[in-house]
């Protein structure tokens, strides 16, 4: 899928929760390193706090990441995910001493709607370590967290 296909129909609406995803450059595996791992997730609140939206769950895979997300007053899906993308970028980069994007352009998104089940959603998002074979008990891994959960 082509990276304006998957701007097709995207809808930013205040208060909207999203299902997100986004995959490395070309599905590196960078988050088996620790410190790389740990240092997107600071990014996260600090995403959270300056485009004033809410990662209710999320999970760090090696080659991935996958967030429901609900935006509050003012803010925009692709500002706040593509901060996130790009804060990260820049602060792994500085630390790594690298440089270049470490994201895939874009993102997957999927409006959730009133009746989804959140709970449901949330425990597929961080069931993920598992389904991958990375861990077989969800507590054994670092890099998630939920409201839900």
């Amino acid at each position: 899928m082509s990276w304006s296909d998957l701007r097709k129909g995207r809808f930013s609406q205040e208060r909207g929760e999203y299902f997100i995803t986004f995959n490395t450059k070309d599905r590196l595996a960078f988050f088996n390193d620790v410190d790389m791992a740990r240092t997107f997730c600071l990014q996260i609140d600090l995403n959270e706090r300056q485009y004033n939206s809410k990662w209710l769950t999320w999970v760090l895979m090696p080659d991935h990441f996958h967030g429901l997300l609900r935006l509050n007053a003012g803010a925009e899906l692709s500002k706040t995910v593509g901060a996130l993308k790009g804060a990260s970028s820049f602060v792994i980069n500085k630390i790594a001493n690298q440089s270049g994007s470490m994201w895939q352009s874009s993102f997957y998104d999927r409006a959730l709607r009133r009746e989804d089940d959140r709970i449901q959603i949330s425990r597929y998002i961080v069931a993920n370590p598992l389904r991958k074979g990375i861990v077989n008990r969800i507590g054994d891994y670092p890099y998630w967290n939920s409201i839900y959960l």
